[in-house]
């Protein structure tokens, strides 16, 4: 297991502000909307969060490859203005294939419990290979971050087909098919991209909590 921040310092303090900001909102039903949508309580939305924000710190070693290349010597690269901090270059020169507890394990469990919890087939399929599509077309390797992709557009992707071909079940569809179509088309079907990106680590789920997976997936939920 390899326990260590994908952001900035300051950054991840900003996250954590930003989560106690949502608990307010909570309370105020804002979010409690949003989870209803979804079927969960506000309780069970915010208790997500926190795991997810938490699990962002934790990646769980899959398999490793060797680089083509040497890590960039910068320690923060910025995609879209987010800092992210590269681990440490180790003396060995091949890159940990690890999945993020909080940007990609959690969010994938969500989804299944949805999947099942809400009786649906293949609506969520047809969604998720969409989604995965077009994750793959928009997707770039960004060196010493990873394989990253501009989060806006699945989960609109995501809300539109959500809407059009499932209006009863719009959000968990929109929810499952965003985060699920992300992961594999932005993530696992980029895997081949991974020895170039010099990095010592390469995370599935990008870099955590608030990254594309997360972000995707929420925002799917609000749009529908």
């Amino acid at each position: 297991m390899l326990i260590f921040s994908p952001f900035a310092l300051l950054f991840f303090f900003f996250l954590f502000g930003l989560l106690l900001f949502l608990f307010l909102f909570v309370h105020l039903g804002l979010i409690t909307l949003a989870a209803g949508k979804i079927g969960l309580s506000a309780n069970q939305v915010f208790l997500f969060l926190l795991a997810s924000l938490v699990g962002s710190q934790v990646n769980l070693p899959l398999a490793r490859v060797r680089r083509e290349v040497d890590i960039l010597e910068e320690t923060i690269v910025r995609f879209f203005g987010v800092p992210y901090a590269v681990p440490r270059l180790s003396e060995e020169r091949y890159t940990v294939i690890a999945l993020n507890v909080g940007g990609g394990l959690i969010p994938v469990l969500l989804s299944l419990y949805l999947w099942i919890k809400n009786g649906l087939f293949l609506s969520p399929v047809v969604g998720t290979a969409l989604v995965a599509a077009v994750a793959f077309r928009l997707a770039r390797p960004v060196p010493g971050v990873g394989i990253a992709v501009p989060f806006l557009i699945p989960p609109i992707v995501a809300a539109l087909f959500a809407v059009l071909f499932s209006p009863q079940k719009a959000p968990a569809v929109a929810y499952i098919s965003g985060t699920l179509g992300t992961l594999i088309g932005a993530d696992l079907l980029h895997l081949r991209d991974i020895p170039r990106l010099r990095t010592p680590v390469a995370s599935i789920g990008g870099a955590g909590t608030f990254d594309g997976i997360f972000l995707t997936g929420i925002v799917a939920v609000l749009l529908a």
